[in-house]
């Protein structure tokens, strides 16, 4: 764990003011929910909770599926992180965040196909090897909860096929986080 030097009060409601360097550094926004833990230490400890978070071996099996499917590697994720991959490059993705203009495309709510000679968007934001071919975001509720991906490290693209897959899976994972 690592020290902020930070000190806040809590309120009459038992209220804390998580501030804003922290929040905008570890990309909690408003109405993000939080899991609260304690030690035996006394220490109180909030982790940004995932809905998307328990489905990791759900998730595995539609990447494996939709990689040998479509021949391109395969990932879901929540909304910061990557939960699954298959078919390639799952050393440099699996547990990483997720670049700034893939969340967006997130927030934006709409299906992203990479063209050619368009801007590529890294998965990362490391900005390793793997670009996004096809994101499609997983809504639940009215809820982006993450991202069903195609990615590539090459100049392979992506046709209607993997269109159809990234939205037809990403609608099924929200239907069944709703159920």
């Amino acid at each position: 764990m690592k020290a902020t030097g930070i000190v806040r009060r809590i309120d009459d409601l038992g209220r804390v003011v998580i501030p804003k360097e922290i929040r905008r550094t570890m990309r909690i926004r408003e109405g993000d929910p939080l899991e609260i833990y304690t030690s035996r230490d006394g220490e109180v400890i909030f982790k940004k909770y995932s809905l998307m978070g328990g489905l990791d071996d759900f998730a595995a099996q539609f990447c494996e599926t939709l990689s040998k499917s479509a021949g391109f590697p395969a990932a879901v994720t929540d909304r910061d992180t990557v939960i699954a991959v298959a078919g390639g490059g799952k050393r440099e993705l699996l547990g990483k965040r997720l670049s700034g203009e893939l969340e967006q495309i997130m927030e934006d709510r709409k299906i992203y196909q990479h063209q050619p000679g368009e801007r590529e968007i890294f998965v990362t934001d490391t900005g390793d090897a793997y670009r996004a071919a096809v994101a499609a975001p997983i809504i639940a509720e009215g809820d982006v909860l993450g991202m069903v991906l195609f990615v590539t490290d090459g100049d392979k693209a992506t046709g209607e096929t993997e269109y159809k897959l990234a939205q037809t899976i990403a609608a099924f994972l929200g239907k069944h986080m709703e159920g």
